[in-house]
């Protein structure tokens, strides 16, 4: 198997992706949805966590992807920051959604230098409007960004339109949505009715419906 299907048959086995078609999840924007993914939990499964670790460890070395320090984005992303930045001997920092109210007023936490070469890491990406909270951050403290790296990245959005494309940020993921669906068709978790259910609300939101 590869890394990407290992990943997400792990994000299934520990229930990091939760179904509900009957009673849909809210999600923060209000919408409706019949999946909520949760990649908090990792943290919790040793076993499951150093292997996605590792897979990530991998990723950026075999990739090349060049940078001197990693940053954590508040709060999913700083335990991933952490344990990468422990394995690739790398200093790391983190970043505040928004300044501290007091103190120095810091929205960047740990210590680095102008024009350092930095790769945020996160647990997960839907469409990346909130990494260029962070990434704007790093860049108004004079740090240089362009890859962001998540563990699971929904992928199901055009480039073109998206915010971190714009802001010439490539997005490095280890499995996204279509590595899942082929993960619940191979183990055949979902109903039939469901996965066409999933499928049109990832890929044709206007015409997904549900049960109220």
């Amino acid at each position: 198997m590869s890394y990407q299907s290992i990943t997400a048959r792990i994000l299934i086995d520990i229930k990091a992706i939760n179904f509900n078609f009957d009673n849909p999840y809210t999600l923060t924007s209000g919408k409706k949805s019949p999946v909520y993914v949760d990649c908090r939990k990792i943290i919790s499964f040793t076993r499951e966590r150093n292997q996605i670790i590792s897979f990530a460890e991998s990723y950026l070395t075999e990739n090349n992807i060049e940078f001197d320090i990693l940053a954590g984005g508040e709060t999913a992303g700083i335990p991933y920051a952490s344990i990468l930045a422990e394995r690739l001997n790398k200093p790391m920092i983190y970043i505040r959604k928004k300044p501290k109210k007091f103190g120095k007023r810091s929205q960047i936490e740990g210590y680095f230098k102008d024009k350092q070469k930095c790769i945020l890491i996160e647990d997960l990406a839907t469409d990346g409007k909130s990494k260029a909270i962070f990434i704007n951050a790093m860049r108004e403290n004079k740090l240089q960004v362009n890859d962001t790296f998540v563990i699971f990245y929904y992928d199901i959005f055009k480039k073109e339109k998206l915010e971190l494309n714009k802001m010439g940020i490539k997005i490095h993921f280890l499995c996204s949505w279509s590595h899942i669906l082929n993960e619940i068709k191979k183990i055949k978790i979902l109903e039939n009715k469901n996965i066409e259910s999933l499928e049109k609300f990832l890929f044709k939101p206007n015409e997904w419906k549900y049960n109220e």
